[in-house]
């Protein structure tokens, strides 16, 4: 196959999308019969059957998941070349987008993107969580301009990407007004037994909160787990247990969930980083959050700078 005709594509992909060629027939105002021609024509070009017909309904070969899967990132990066061009016509801000690991505390990205929000031009933000994993294919690919970690990209990847330290802070235990007086004064071997809200276990800082317990003996009891940081404080917030906080951030989620401080530690270190194509930085929006989270937000410089 030299060419693709990425209408054909276009009948293809909608009928995937809407389930049967008669509900893609009235999405894209045309006969059935228009639409089985036109992915016949694809089947031909592709030399492979792409949709196969069991009782009254079709389903995707495995040819054809593979081509949904590529006719999804086509016209997905079709629509947003589109937006980015109105955009431009129609003076609207520039798009900067960053991809942000789901584990990365909110506030913390709050801050890191603040400066972004206070640019000249104005720019547009657009943020999108995910695994580190998904979100350097998503820069592999251009479709984000950074991505903002709890560690560094593994070398695994196979990405032509680069780390950026932006700083590091320690770990401040944080929880309910009476729980926080009872644990504070044997601080941290009252943490033995007690309630703890902690960040899944396959995150960077799970695993260095787990080697601090054991180093000092203690095993606090697990409530509740959690992939996304903010159902983690939200739970705190209702009093379940300590939860594990930056030390850099510990004042402003103490005051927004209620909590008081029960120990802060610098044993267990968060750190974060920028992650970028670049491997010297010039992307000025890139460029204003990893130079102002280094000056700001964390006490001490970033490793390696």
């Amino acid at each position: 196959m030299r060419h693709l005709n990425y209408g054909h594509l276009l009948y293809f992909w909608t009928v995937a999308r809407e389930g049967g060629v008669a509900h893609a027939a009235d999405v894209l105002h045309v006969t059935p019969q228009t639409i089985s021609g036109q992915i016949r024509l694809l089947e031909d070009a592709v030399g492979a059957k792409l949709l196969q017909r069991e009782g009254r309904r079709l389903r995707l070969t495995d040819t054809g998941r593979v081509v949904r899967r590529y006719a999804d990132e086509i016209f997905s990066l079709g629509s947003e070349l589109a937006e980015v061009v109105r955009n431009r016509s129609t003076d609207a801000p520039a798009a900067f987008s960053v991809g942000i690991v789901d584990v990365v505390p909110k506030l913390v990205a709050y801050h890191v993107l603040e400066p972004a929000l206070e640019m000249e031009p104005a720019l547009r933000v657009v943020c999108r969580e995910g695994t580190l994993e998904a979100l350097v294919g998503e820069l592999a690919v251009h479709r984000l301009d950074m991505v903002l970690a709890d560690g560094p990209m593994p070398g695994g990847l196979h990405v032509r990407a680069y780390n950026h330290p932006l700083g590091e802070s320690g770990v401040s235990f944080l929880g309910p007004a009476r729980m926080a007086r009872t644990l504070r004064d044997r601080f941290p071997a009252s943490l033995d037994g007690a309630p703890m809200l902690l960040p899944a276990r396959e995150t960077s800082l799970r695993r260095a909160l787990d080697g601090w317990f054991d180093e000092l003996s203690v095993q606090p009891r697990v409530i509740a787990e959690f992939d996304d940081s903010a159902l983690l404080k939200a739970f705190g917030q209702a009093g379940k247990g300590l939860l594990p906080t930056p030390s850099a951030i510990e004042a402003e989620v103490a005051r927004h969930y209620g909590l008081r401080v029960v120990g802060r530690t610098d044993a267990v270190r968060e750190r974060y980083y920028a992650i970028s194509v670049e491997r010297r930085i010039k992307h000025p929006a890139v460029l204003a959050v990893t130079e102002s989270a280094r000056r700001s937000l964390f006490p001490e410089r970033a490793a390696g700078r």
